[in-house]
């Protein structure tokens, strides 16, 4: 029957979402994305499709309707005055031609063969918003999850290219004026500060976006100063108390860029006007042709209608404008010799093989190392050391080998023998495993060294403890040492142990152990991902933390119960189980406990700063639970409230705060720029609606306004 929707789309699409949410927060949030863009894009592309034949899997807060990931904390939240968007994406010629006619489906009367557009280079960098009154610089703001950012106006500011006020002779200005751009580094600076890293014995950058992203999320402006980041800006925002003659807004895209170099912010030299969609797609190709000639990174074009009234006509879906497509160029293949095939050991055991190669520049960067993913697909594509093989750096993160070249100039006439996963683990010796059903092999030796550097370079991890000063090199060298053995040996280091170690001076020493007695703090959500828990990412963790509250209810709670968390299913709730039913975890645990480490979640049931009684005992003195067992949504901006302090005073009071309207919503609370589609969801389902106002009296009493 039409409408019915099978399970297997249900299912898939549930996994998607999972997949797409996870790889948000690895890229937008932790700067450390797991996964080419290109691959990115292709699960949201069958995200799209599959809710494209099933409307009714279709929800608010699905990926394809939503924007980045929220902020981690680390900064001040910033809430968007207007909502920074995403871009719909096109990879064909076909696809850029569909959304022209979209747009004239729209609007009947356009003529697309004479329609004005901008095409202006997508440059591989960090979405910035900076603010300006009157016409001068007072904050900046990253775009988060499209509604909520982080501020990092200290960081911004040692940014020579950002103005710190307006030319004068562009004014007079707004009270308010927000100007969007790309903060990112240039070819040159990008390489220039690579070499400077490599003479000072430190480590590289991968990449121009990812490094930029790092800058930008320094702790110390000081640091951000030395990274010769540049800034160019591309739209301009909201616009409040716009004076008589002010020349703000323009009227069009090109209009705005012009008015905006004029104010003295940099502009893309290579933005173009052209007329007609033929035009269009001329201009995509032709920068995709020259994007290596340009003088910094891009991976692809965006193109927007130039007329700014007519953006206002063809409005936005809810996480993207109509007005505008980014055409994405495709990933990028080079040729090498494979030198050698090995296998690297990660936290959690799994072996990885991957390539080792004769240099090669493709997608942006010098190449020597290459994924091979796993023991079936080394078989499958039939690469052996001595091959020619075809190296693919798609959205320029993780490089893979795709097969071999079998023929053609340089191609050796006889082929090695195929290789052959090996049986022990090149780091310990021991047998290496292949689970049933998985296409995965492992170390099982849980005092394997690599698996053990990488667990507590996992746990002093930025997504998890966030302590600054212990990456790879560092715990490499403790472990060598043998001052550490797992994350728990971290909190017995004293400044004389390390101050007798090469390369640590008596300042890097106590500024190491100092992070490492600030991690303790961190709630007991960072402790669980710093775990390194199998299928447990930052979401999960979250979701388990505040479900239980505290770490000896999440240890004392069967499987079934873990399961039954909101955000936790089956598989990862099995996790959970089997590796805190582990004595080895468990003793680990235990230490960490006695050095101090937080084992609760504040504001969760049972945890720091819930009542007594909520979710297994808590801390005396707390929020009284007013909304225990009731489902209240948040949208748009509460007074006195952030989205996550808001969200945190619900679930304080023994609520759930999830981020959609269904029929098990109790009520929800109405902010400023509210989102419409949980407005009108609570509309059909007749779910009464809290003015921002009432919010205090709904915390305070559990019951709605009259």
């Amino acid at each position: 029957m039409a409408g019915e929707v099978p399970n297997g789309a249900s299912a898939r699409v549930a996994e998607l979402r999972q997949l797409i949410e996870y790889h948000n927060e690895r890229y937008h949030v932790l700067d450390a994305p797991e996964i080419p863009d290109a691959d990115y894009d292709l699960l949201v592309r069958e995200l799209k499709e599959v809710e494209a034949q099933y409307p009714s899997l279709v929800t608010p807060d699905s990926p394809t309707q939503t924007v980045g990931a929220p902020p981690l904390g680390l900064f001040q939240p910033v809430r968007h005055r207007v909502p920074m968007m995403s871009l719909d994406n096109a990879f064909e010629e076909v696809e850029l031609r569909a959304w022209a006619e979209r747009l004239r489906r729209q609007l009947p009367d356009l003529d697309l063969g004479h329609l004005d557009f901008s095409s202006e280079p997508k440059v591989d960098g960090v979405a910035m918003s900076l603010t300006y009154e009157h016409g001068r610089f007072t904050q900046a703001a990253t775009r988060g999850d499209g509604v909520t950012g982080e501020d990092v106006t200290a960081n911004v500011a040692t940014i020579k290219s950002v103005p710190k006020a307006l030319d004068p002779r562009t004014g007079p200005f707004p009270a308010l004026l927000e100007i969007r751009g790309e903060i990112y580094f240039s070819l040159a600076d990008f390489d220039a500060m690579n070499k400077r890293q490599e003479a000072a014995g430190l480590k590289l950058f991968v990449n121009p976006r990812n490094a930029a992203a790092g800058a930008l999320r320094q702790k110390d402006p000081a640091v951000t100063a030395t990274r010769p980041l540049s800034f160019w800006a591309y739209q301009v925002g909201e616009v409040e108390g716009a004076p008589k003659g002010s020349h703000w807004p323009a009227a069009t895209q090109s209009g705005t860029l012009g008015l905006l170099k004029k104010a003295g912010f940099p502009v893309s030299a290579d933005a173009r006007l052209v007329t007609g969609i033929e035009a269009v797609i001329a201009r995509c190709i032709e920068l995709a042709r020259e994007r290596h000639a340009l003088v910094y990174e891009i991976d692809g074009v965006v193109t927007k209608v130039d007329d700014l009234a007519l953006h206002r006509q063809l409005g936005a879906t809810s996480r993207a404008p109509r007005w505008a497509i980014a055409f994405k160029f495709p990933p990028e293949e080079r040729t090498s010799r494979l030198l050698d095939i090995e296998v690297s050991i990660g936290r959690t055991g799994r072996a990885t093989p991957f390539g080792r190669m004769e240099p090669v520049f493709v997608g942006g960067s010098t190449v020597e190392m290459a994924t091979l993913h796993n023991e079936d697909q080394v078989r499958l594509k039939d690469v052996r050391p001595g091959d020619i093989v075809i190296v693919r750096k798609a959205g320029d993160v993780i490089p893979e080998i795709v097969g071999p070249v079998l023929s053609g100039p340089g191609v050796p006439k006889r082929r090695r023998p195929p290789w052959k996963f090996p049986t022990t683990c090149p780091s310990c010796g021991q047998p290496l495993l292949r689970l049933e059903g998985e296409s995965d092999t492992y170390c099982t030796n849980i005092d394997c060294p690599m698996q053990r550097v990488q667990r507590i370079v996992h746990y002093a991890s930025r997504s998890a403890m966030d302590i600054e000063g212990l990456g790879e090199e560092r715990v490499f060298q403790l472990v060598a040492a043998g001052l550490i053995v797992d994350p728990a040996d971290l909190y017995a280091l004293t400044v004389p142990q390390l101050s007798e170690l090469e390369r640590f001076a008596a300042i890097s020493a106590a500024n190491l152990v100092a992070g490492i007695a600030a991690s303790t703090a961190q709630p007991l959500s960072r402790l669980l991902v710093g775990l390194g828990i199998r299928h447990l990412g930052p979401t999960g963790a979250r979701a388990v933390a505040r479900g239980l509250g505290t770490l000896d209810a999440i240890m004392a709670a069967t499987e079934e119960e873990l399961a039954a968390v909101e955000g936790i299913g089956p598989v990862i709730a099995a996790s959970i189980a089997e590796f805190l039913a582990l004595p080895t975890n468990q003793a680990v645990v235990e230490r960490l406990r006695a050095a101090g480490v937080t084992t609760e979640e504040p504001g969760a049931p049972g945890g720091a700063g819930a009542s007594e009684g909520a979710g297994g005992g808590g801390v005396t003195g707390g929020p009284a639970q007013t909304l225990e067992g009731l489902t209240v949504v948040v949208t748009g901006g509460v007074p006195g409230f952030t989205r996550e302090e808001a969200e945190e005073a619900i679930l304080a009071r023994g609520g759930k705060s999830p981020g959609s309207v269904s029929k098990k919503t109790f009520a929800l609370v109405v902010g400023d720029a509210p989102g419409a589609s949980k407005l009108k969801k609570a509309e059909e389902l007749g779910i009464p609606m809290v003015p921002a106002e009432a919010f205090a009296t709904l915390l305070e009493s559990g019951s709605l306004p009259e």
